[in-house]
C-alpha cells in the first residue's frame, strides 16, 4: 500500500514548518510535488529545491507551480535541467512568483515621438 507523505503525521509536522513539500513524481520538465494540506501554495508561486544528487553535485533547481492536482498535490515546471532529481526530495515553496531583477540602464528604451513634438519630462 502507498503512503501518501502529506498524511504521515511525523512528515507533515516537520513540512508544515518550513513550508516545505517533497517530490511525489518527476515527468521529464514536470515535477509533481505533495505539500500538507495547511501550507498548500498558490498557483504561479516560485519553489526552490536546492539538495545534491547521488555522486554528490549541487542541485538548484527553480520551478514554478502551473496546476493543482489536488489531493494536496501540485504540478511544478522546472526551469532548468532535472537531472539528479529523485522522488522524495523536499522542496521549498518561496511563496511569491517568480521574478527577475532588472536595473533601468539595461533596458535600453527608446522613445519614438510620432507626433512630433517635445517629450514632457
Amino acid at each position: 500500500m502507498r503512503t501518501n507523505p502529506t498524511t504521515t503525521s511525523s512528515m507533515v509536522s516537520t513540512l508544515e514548518k518550513k513550508n516545505m513539500g517533497l517530490i511525489i513524481q518527476i515527468i521529464g520538465s514536470v515535477l509533481d510535488i505533495a505539500f500538507p494540506p495547511s501550507k498548500m501554495p498558490n498557483i504561479f508561486n516560485a519553489q526552490v529545491l536546492k539538495s545534491r544528487d547521488i555522486v554528490g553535485q549541487a542541485i538548484n533547481v527553480t520551478c514554478e507551480i502551473q496546476q493543482l492536482l489536488g489531493n494536496n498535490q501540485v504540478g511544478s515546471i522546472a526551469m532548468s535541467a532535472t537531472d539528479g532529481l529523485m522522488r522524495g526530495m523536499k522542496v521549498i515553496n518561496i511563496g511569491t512568483p517568480l521574478s527577475v531583477l532588472v536595473k533601468r540602464s539595461k533596458l535600453n528604451i527608446k522613445r519614438i515621438n510620432i507626433y512630433n513634438t517635445k517629450f514632457l519630462r
